[in-house]
């Protein structure tokens, strides 16, 4: 029997979050959360419940928010600063760069509801920039989960690094598209679907569209790997070569500006080493008003609209 899109279960990664974070903290006294006034919409209301000491909420204060986060990892607690990513990553850029970064602390930074997700609240509130804005912070390590498994070893491994880690939480649901036993590692992305003609390569909310691209594609004729790029920093520098010289054509897809993000960090390093025609989906500019979902069809954010560029980069109709 064949399942239809509306027919497959979608989840909210914040939730595994919140609950990898608190199944976590019952076991390691040093992992402690940082919010600004977010612990509803950052679903830490059940830790905060079960920990009612190690939840600090600094209020609508987002530079107080980091600081205070790298003098606790200083005194070695692990800190996940849970807040809304536009306000996290805009409003306290200086602090994540010099306190975090730059100082090399045991910090978690949790970007909740990135990319479009905030919809009709508008382009203060959308989070298109963040990715180029922590790629160009040296010492940070990004990570993008795209479903619930994904997250939940996120979040252990955020634990266990012991390194700097910006982690984006989607905000909208999406389905599993993890192969149970999948290796999480930092710098190695996931090969979802094999193919010899494009390579797509996609994160977080984007990775199970992708699959439904090469879906689209493959009733086209035209054989589409799906690589599922979780870790933005540090690239699967292999990954991206192999696919360039072995499908000869690349289509990055992100929830995000097109200037600086996962199309910038894949385009450098085919350009670099192997050329071959690279295309990207994503974020051009300031969005108009809209629901979350019709800015993501607005921008070609679906399987149909990376399916299209994909075509285009193979010089197709």
């Amino acid at each position: 029997m064949t399942v239809v899109a509306s027919e497959v279960p979608t989840f909210d990664c914040r939730a595994d979050f919140a609950d990898e974070l608190s199944r976590l903290a019952r076991t390691d006294e040093r992992i402690v959360a940082v919010c600004n006034d977010s612990v509803g919409s950052s679903n830490l209301v059940k830790f905060r419940e079960e920990f009612p000491t190690r939840l600090v909420n600094v209020g609508i204060a987002e530079q107080d928010m980091v600081g205070v986060a790298a003098g606790l990892a200083n005194a070695g607690f692990i800190p996940f600063v849970s807040a809304a990513a536009p306000f996290l990553t805009g409003r306290a850029l200086e602090q994540i760069k010099a306190d975090v970064a730059y100082s090399y602390r045991h910090v978690v930074l949790c970007g909740q509801s990135p990319g479009v997700a905030y919809g009709e609240l508008g382009p203060t509130h959308h989070s298109i920039e963040d990715l180029s804005w922590m790629r160009a912070v040296p010492g940070l390590e990004i990570i993008v989960p795209a479903d619930p498994a994904e997250t939940r070893s996120a979040v252990r491994w955020a634990v266990e690094s012991g390194k700097p880690t910006y982690l984006r939480i989607p905000r909208f649901k999406v389905p599993a598209v993890t192969p149970e036993g999948s290796p999480f590692e930092a710098g190695r992305a996931t090969r979802l679907v094999d193919g010899t003609d494009v390579t797509l390569i996609a994160v977080g909310t984007m990775v199970s569209r992708a699959v439904e691209a090469s879906e689209v594609l493959g009733r086209q004729g035209v054989s589409a790997r799906v690589l599922n790029m979780t870790f933005v920093e540090p690239l699967d520098v292999a990954a991206v070569l192999a696919a360039a010289r072995e499908t000869g054509a690349v289509v990055t897809a992100e929830e995000g500006l097109l200037s600086g993000g996962l199309g910038a960090a894949v385009a450098r390093v085919v350009a670099e080493h192997h050329p071959v025609p690279v295309r990207m989906v994503g974020v051009p500019s300031f969005a108009p008003t809209g629901s979350a979902s019709f800015l993501l069809d607005h921008f070609g954010l679906s399987a149909e609209g990376i399916a299209r560029v994909a075509l285009e980069a193979l010089g197709r109709p």
